[in-house]
């Protein structure tokens, strides 16, 4: 059974877009088979180490129609979708690539209650109001403008039951021993802040797990609750091999984007990947990355506008 669909957004037409709808703000190639890989394995390492699919206690008896908000190559809702059968679960994402993907897992599976499509999350959703009880993210800081978080938030409280849940999952960037990945890393970080997708005042951090309960109480989420990870994946740990890769193709996507921020050139961010390549395996080599799960509930009994 297709979710119900907003027809405000035809009929009436009082939705204000964010963004012109062909303006891409994510800094990796969206539609590159690296990406869609690299987000692959991040997502089966992520939820391996937050301790499965929904650790924090949520009452799933209360769950039956769960969103995945630019869900990238599904993996969070497929799995969703097999370990919660009762459940219907639609992902949605701006790829092509990644949907197509999705869809075709979903089909391999054998997973009727699910499916996927091609939505850009800094539009409004074409959804009515009220359809979801779970509404779930993971890392939207990617492509994510300061300016939009608002708009998004509110579009995610309409689309909430009264009741339902709001679930999102950020990070700050890895602290580590090598020089070459904090070199890497500073110059990512002020380029998103320079491009628009930082809270931090200055640039010098990532600027978004400290906001996300106050950006939640903002739209009118109440039983704000934090759940915070810390993922050691120094030498020598089960993960450091695989943990690391993820940043491997990360940063080597990322090279165009910090180029054209004016944070480095070519040459300089060339050799510093290099570099940080060779440190990976180095004995003393250590790294810690922080993620936090930040959880609003929908009041009983409210209208489905903002407050």
């Amino acid at each position: 059974m297709p979710f119900p669909r907003d027809k405000r957004k035809k009929e009436e037409g009082t939705f204000m877009a964010a963004l012109p709808p062909d303006d891409n703000t994510y800094m990796i190639d969206i539609e590159s088979a690296a990406e869609t890989a690299r987000l692959i394995m991040q997502d089966r390492l992520l939820t391996a180490q937050m301790g499965g699919l929904i650790p924090e206690g949520l009452d799933t008896e209360r769950v039956r129609d769960i969103l995945d908000l630019a869900c990238g190559p599904g993996g969070w809702a497929l799995d969703t979708a097999f370990h919660y059968p009762e459940c219907r679960i639609i992902g949605t994402d701006l790829s092509q690539r990644m949907t197509a993907y999705a869809e075709a897992q979903a089909v391999t599976q054998r997973l009727t209650n699910i499916s996927f499509e091609r939505m850009d999350v800094l539009q409004p959703l074409e959804f009515a109001d009220q359809s979801f009880d779970l509404v779930n993210r993971r890392l939207l800081r990617g492509f994510m403008p300061r300016a939009a978080w608002p708009q998004v938030l509110s579009e995610c409280w309409r689309i909430t039951r009264p009741g339902g849940i709001i679930r999102l999952t950020d990070c700050e960037p890895p602290i580590t021993t090598s020089a070459a990945f904090e070199q890497l890393k500073a110059w990512y970080i002020h380029a998103l802040w320079k491009a628009g997708h930082s809270f931090s005042p200055d640039g010098r951090h990532g600027g978004l797990v400290q906001m996300l309960g106050r950006l939640l109480s903002t739209v009118g989420y109440q039983q704000i609750t934090h759940r915070a990870y810390a993922v050691d994946f120094s030498s020598g740990t089960a993960i450091h091999r695989e943990f690391f890769q993820d940043f491997v193709v990360f940063f080597e996507l990322l090279k165009p984007f910090c180029v054209e921020m004016g944070e480095t050139t070519q040459e300089e961010i060339d050799r510093v990947y290099a570099q940080m390549i060779n440190e990976r395996d180095a004995p003393n080599f250590c790294a810690v990355q922080f993620y936090l799960t930040v959880s609003g509930k929908k009041p009983e009994g409210r209208s489905p506008q903002n407050p």
